[in-house]
């Protein structure tokens, strides 16, 4: 009787210090997982001041309407499409652009559409019917809605021309066109792409970290994806000009310096910078994405491209990349043909 009382007591001991040990554990783990969750709501939801507007985070809580395409003047009847001067609506401006339309018997949803944003080119001559004639061409004649939006500032668009790497304004200009588009009742909603070139690469990369609404996008020679990027690979293009308003070229550069006083240079380690850089919002539901490149691009560095490739592909994402020999920072011919072909092909899978 006596050892029974011993055995039980040391069963009951036992079964108390088991419960302890997994009681101690759990709450241990359970504390961890309270803390991951506290600092990812954190993360998700820190302020960065008078510079919120840079993120990623803040485009994706912002809405994009867009407005009706309203055409402003028919142009060219070609074979087998139309074009126009068009204009939408961008946070209350008037955004002008060249629009493509087929006229072939249209699919029962509408034609897929790809929304074209121009690279860099001085604001004070860039002209909408000038530059990518090639490009829109062939994009048109191959069945797509083209429309080559002129950003905030250029040409007759209103708004200022804030430049694509420390302003969120031509991402707006871009979504509020794919917005616009999905209204338009010649195109499939379902079925928007992007094509962006130089600048317009990292506007095209970020607007599909914002919206899932763009299906496939194209980048030729684009720049700055990461951030980090620009400081190690340059940007080399002598047809840059400054703003002719002084006072506004002042109040830019001290607003960038403020910016790198704050946040320090570009650093994906920087809570900051890996808010405003696309890399860790690009996922597996994320639009298609293809990028050309030459190797003689002395405007743009092919590293970029590489770069991208190499950093996505570590987070399990595949891109298509083509590099060309030859063709220089606008890809001209011999590598124009496979580019454009592969480009449209891409579209036709995707959209």
């Amino acid at each position: 009787m006596y050892i029974t009382k011993i055995l039980v007591a040391a069963i009951v001991i036992i079964g108390l210090l088991t419960f302890l040990i997994y009681a101690k554990t759990t709450t241990s783990k359970t504390k961890e997982s309270v803390q991951s969750v506290f600092n990812n709501t954190i993360k998700d939801n820190i302020s960065f001041g008078e510079f919120d507007y840079m993120t990623i985070d803040h485009l994706k809580n912002r809405s994009y309407e867009g407005s009706d395409i309203e055409i402003t003047r028919d142009l060219e009847k070609r074979s087998n499409y139309n074009s126009y001067l068009a204009s939408y609506k961008s946070d209350d401006l008037k955004i002008n652009g060249l629009l493509t339309v087929p006229n072939t018997e249209k699919p029962e949803n509408g034609y897929p559409a790809i929304v074209f944003i121009h690279g860099y080119i001085p604001p004070t001559i860039y002209k909408t019917t000038e530059k990518y004639t090639d490009y829109v061409d062939y994009l048109a004649r191959n069945g797509f809605v083209v429309f080559k939006i002129d950003l905030r500032g250029h040409a007759e668009s209103e708004g200022e021309p804030s430049g694509a790497y420390y302003s969120p304004d031509y991402i707006i200009d871009a979504l509020n066109a794919t917005a616009s588009l999905q209204q338009h009742p010649d195109v499939d909603p379902n079925k928007i792409g992007m094509w962006g070139h130089s600048m317009a690469g990292n506007v095209t990369l970020r607007s599909v970290a914002v919206s899932n609404k763009i299906k496939a996008a194209v980048i030729w020679a684009g720049a700055v994806y990461t951030y980090e990027d620009m400081q190690q690979y340059g940007i080399d293009d002598n047809s840059y000009r400054p703003p002719t308003d002084a006072q506004r070229q002042t109040q830019r550069q001290q607003q960038r310096q403020r910016m790198r006083d704050g946040f320090g240079i570009p650093n994906l380690q920087s809570l900051f910078w890996s808010k405003v850089s696309p890399i860790d919002y690009i996922n597996e539901n994320s639009a298609k994405i293809q990028i050309h490149h030459a190797v003689n691009d002395n405007v743009v560095s092919i590293e970029y491209t590489r770069n991208l490739k190499k950093i996505l592909l570590e987070k399990g994402i595949e891109i298509e990349t083509y590099e060309y020999p030859s063709g220089g920072h606008n890809i001209t011919s011999p590598a124009f043909t496979p580019a454009i072909q592969r480009t449209v092909e891409f579209y036709q899978e995707n959209l």
